[in-house]
């Protein structure tokens, strides 16, 4: 990175590991930006079907792409973007966006766009990014790179808690499949699967608090840079 760009913590992980919650409390710790690269990719799968755009098209998928135009903004230390002058953040979490996301995100062209975006975050100055390929393919360079994972059973519980939240789904079972098959894409797709950095911390959250993931990387990152 260049002396005058900001110190990037790199938190990667499957779905429902907890690296959510723990980027945005690091972030707030630190006072840090929050950077969720997931949404980038959420907001493409949304233009896609709220365009008509069948997500298994990837021509189709790409010339759509580069026919938006994105402004990125922070608000409260977090990222937020609007494609074609509309805020999709309401949209990106919802069940139609969830079960075709990775097919956008396997689309080569879609990834080289959205990583480049992400690259230039760092111009809003130090960031926590969480996502799946940040310390091995978006920020390889960082020193602070953590994959947080969780036994399949334990993510399944964490997700359907969060979805009784905002909509109604059949059941713990239902969920769990969901994110089997969005393993499944995200580990073999041909471009930038999820797998864990080079020197990565691994950190298994399945029996440990949100706090006391927050501590530890707050207390590593904090101690080296104090």
């Amino acid at each position: 990175m260049k002396p005058n760009e900001g110190l990037v913590i790199a938190i990667d992980g499957p779905s429902a590991s907890g690296k959510s919650t723990v980027s945005r409390q690091v972030a707030k710790a630190l006072a840090f930006i929050y950077v969720d690269s997931g949404s980038l990719y959420r907001g493409m799968t949304w233009k896609a079907v709220h365009s008509g755009v069948d997500v298994r098209d990837a021509e189709a998928v790409v010339r759509m792409m580069n026919d938006s135009t994105w402004d990125f903004f922070i608000e409260e230390r977090t990222l937020f973007f609007h494609i074609d002058g509309v805020d999709p953040r309401d949209f990106i979490r919802k069940e139609a966006v969830r079960e075709r996301v990775s097919d956008v995100a396997a689309i080569p062209e879609v990834r080289s766009f959205i990583v480049a975006r992400l690259r230039d975050m760092r111009d809003f100055g130090s960031i926590v990014m969480e996502g799946r390929d940040i310390g091995s393919v978006v920020f390889p360079e960082t020193n602070w790179k953590y994959y947080l994972d969780a036994d399949p059973e334990e993510r399944a519980r964490r997700r359907f808690k969060e979805l009784q939240v905002s909509e109604s789904t059949a059941c713990v079972q239902s969920v769990k499949d969901s994110l089997a098959r969005r393993d499944h894409k995200d580990t073999t797709r041909a471009t930038a699967p999820l797998q864990i950095a080079l020197g990565a911390k691994v950190v298994n959250t399945t029996h440990m608090g949100i706090d006391d993931v927050v501590k530890l990387i707050v207390s590593e990152v904090s101690s080296s840079n104090g």
